[in-house]
């Protein structure tokens, strides 16, 4: 199985960060440039989706992606920056997975609140805006949060089970082709799941380092797994993208 990771395009938090008089969105939308960059991985994935050449080493992608599958989260950012995608490439599976979402849910950011959990987007968003996704069937107009603010010790067991079910769904098997997977989805996440696939300790580095696996809007990374490898073949990729729509 190939997994591509691509990390949404810039969301209205991303963009006022530096920003002391922002108050922070529980489920930020893209902001026109995170539209832009969307659009251009879109335009990229489609040039580069056939293989060109199924016998050549293609661990660059040189010679296309080939996506099998592609799974969003569902924080708005996320879908909306895989739509183009999955607009240009047309009949590729396209579904949510509820569980790739980013650290904490959703939430209410003021500090008055102390992070009460909030409903999220409801079904009807979903169907209106983005009507190529699988929706989960027990979605419905209460939203598909609904829940307490994710604590600390509920993330990376979330990140392990995504992973095994990952491999329970997509592995390679014998005598069928492999897979190739896209995850779109969040910052946060992808470094809990690189946790899980190589049992790294949260966060701990040489010498007393915090470590952190840095991923750009709309950049993609791969990582192959195999029965017994996993290899992560690059990181933060966007030559797809002109300088100036690359942001983190």
């Amino acid at each position: 199985m190939q997994l591509y990771f691509i990390r949404h395009g810039q969301s209205i938090n991303n963009a006022n960060t530096r920003n002391p008089d922002y108050k922070e969105n529980s489920d930020p939308y893209l902001t026109e440039m995170g539209l832009e960059q969307a659009e251009y991985l879109a335009k990229y994935l489609k040039e580069k989706q056939e293989i060109t050449n199924d016998q050549a080493w293609n661990i660059q992608n040189q010679y296309g992606f080939g996506f099998t599958h592609i799974y969003t989260s569902l924080m708005e950012r996320a879908p909306m920056t895989a739509a183009p995608t999955v607009r240009a490439l047309g009949n590729i599976p396209f579904t949510s997975w509820a569980d790739i979402h980013e650290e904490g849910g959703i939430y209410a950011r003021e500090k008055e609140e102390e992070h009460r959990g909030l409903p999220g987007k409801p079904r009807s968003f979903f169907e209106k805006n983005f009507p190529e996704l699988k929706l989960p069937d027990d979605l419905d107009e209460s939203g598909w949060w609904n829940r307490p603010f994710e604590s600390e010790e509920e993330r990376q067991p979330r990140a392990d089970k995504v992973l095994a079910e990952l491999l329970e769904k997509h592995g390679d098997k014998e005598g069928q082709p492999e897979e190739r997977i896209a995850f779109i989805s969040h910052g946060g996440f992808f470094v809990r799941l690189v946790s899980a696939m190589l049992k790294l300790p949260w966060r701990q580095g040489a010498h007393d380092m915090r470590s952190w696996f840095f991923l750009n809007n709309c950049s993609i990374s791969r990582i192959d797994i195999r029965k017994s490898n996993i290899m992560i073949t690059y990181l933060n990729r966007v030559d797809h993208l002109p300088a100036h729509l690359v942001t983190g």
